[in-house]
């Protein structure tokens, strides 16, 4: 009869199955344990904010046009509105004279009409008088001073000639000409932004222009941030025998902004599970998301583990990261990411798992990174089993050509920093491959 440990059980010898404890840790695979934690994420509750407050915010709604833009035609120029019919001939040699029959400034209400010989002085932006169908730039005429065309100085000059009077046109204009049409921007009633669309300076200039003073959007996540381990020390602080500055959470709260959140830096916590705990759910009211660094292996100082409740920690076939932890804390069940407390591992954990978080609770699809196809030009090693992430700067293709080239940067040290500083880029190496000539074509995660 096989014995147990021949049949490929690792337990002892007993003739029993082997307990949780003599069971090795199952290992996960980047894309398990992504999709594990993404399964948990729900996409924050929208609220109703002022225009200005919802930059950077996802929109959850879609939001129409209620007045056409712009609301009636209105002057591209400073010039004179006129009929085309009236300008058709004119030129240099044989200007048209209209009269001018008044002054149009932006915002006006009162409008005079004009009619055949006639024209009436307008500022840009101002709207177009009843009977005229196009403008003539003041440049094309003699500002009504009989003088000859007018140069650039006195075109823009804060009170020009040409109230009343008449004025010498030198060049024809047609229908339409140096008119911003009704509507020619948007319609009402069309779809001025679509929910889902993430608010920028452009988008909050829309809004108010189509008279939205408030809007619905999923609002920015907060993110408390923090680093564990005694060893550190605040940059500007002297270091000391044994102690280093505490890069991680600069970095990580600085990584959780570029990705749209609200981040809170904490700083670093010692090596102590009490004091960690009660870090923790101090900070617990005005987090949306957590994020620690360091103390998720199995040294004997990672209190992380001892500290934290309900986060479940996991070894995954990948490098640099290969331990990481995710869990729903507090009795709010705020999302807890724990990551490794080497630099490198830390920010390339936020860019493979935390970023995506960040975009589920946004609403925003997709969460991943964009990756692309890149020729390396470096022969590559991987170790089997594991997806390997090495840090790399990205050229975009040619004209013409349809794969950029990609360049590996630093060497494989998970405590690198200045080589993670000048990488603009991840190469992805799949588990099952362990060498990559130069020349083959990889997958890139790009990280501008």
């Amino acid at each position: 009869m096989t014995s147990p440990a021949r049949s490929g059980h690792h337990g002892p010898s007993t003739g029993r199955p082997p307990t949780d404890q003599e069971r090795p840790a199952r290992v996960w695979s980047v894309d398990e344990h992504l999709e594990d934690v993404l399964g948990r994420i729900r996409p924050m509750d929208p609220i109703e904010v002022p225009i200005l407050d919802a930059q950077g915010c996802v929109l959850a709604e879609d939001v129409t046009v209620a007045v056409a833009l712009p609301p009636f035609d209105n002057s591209s120029m400073d010039g004179y509105a006129v009929r085309a019919a009236d300008v058709a001939e004119a030129d240099a040699d044989r200007p048209v004279i209209l009269e001018v029959v008044g002054d149009i400034a932006a915002g006006a209400g009162t409008l005079p009409h004009v009619g055949a010989g006639s024209c009436a002085r307008i500022m840009t932006g101002a709207p177009l008088p009843p009977g005229a169908d196009a403008v003539v730039p003041v440049e094309w005429t003699d500002g009504g001073t009989g003088e000859g065309p007018v140069d650039g100085m006195r075109a823009h000059s804060d009170d020009p000639a040409g109230s009343g009077g008449l004025v010498q046109v030198y060049r024809p204009a047609k229908p339409g000409a140096h008119v911003r049409t009704r509507g020619g921007d948007a319609r009402a009633g069309e779809l001025a932004l679509a929910l889902g669309t993430v608010l920028g300076p452009p988008q909050i200039g829309l809004l108010a222009a189509v008279g939205r003073p408030t809007v619905k959007v999923r609002p920015r996540p907060r993110v408390v941030v923090l680093s564990t381990g005694s060893e550190l020390v605040q940059p500007g602080e002297e270091p000391g025998d044994g102690r280093i500055n505490d890069s991680n959470s600069f970095a990580l709260t600085a990584a959780a902004r570029a990705a749209g959140a609200v981040a809170y830096r904490v700083g670093s916590v010692a090596d102590d599970a009490e004091t960690l705990r009660a870090t923790v759910e101090d900070h617990l009211v005005r987090a949306d998301l957590v994020v620690t660094s360091g103390g998720v292996s199995v040294g004997a100082y990672d209190v992380v583990k001892e500290a934290l409740e309900g986060v479940e920690f996991r070894r995954l076939a990948m490098q640099p990261g290969k331990p990481q932890g995710f869990g729903l804390v507090g009795p709010d069940r705020v999302p807890l990411c724990a990551l490794p407390g080497n630099p490198v591992s830390a920010y390339v954990s936020f860019e493979v798992f935390v970023r995506p978080v960040i975009r589920a609770l946004m609403g925003l699809e997709p969460a991943r990174r964009e990756t692309v196809r890149a020729v390396v030009d470096a022969d590559l090693a991987s170790l089997p089993g594991k997806r390997q992430f090495l840090r790399a700067r990205h050229t975009p293709p040619a004209p013409g050509e349809c794969t950029g080239t990609v360049t590996p940067v630093g060497g494989h040290g998970s405590h690198l920093v200045k080589a993670l500083a000048h990488a603009d880029a991840l190469i992805v190496v799949p588990e099952e491959t362990t060498e990559v000539p130069a020349g083959t074509e990889v997958d890139v995660l790009l990280l501008g």
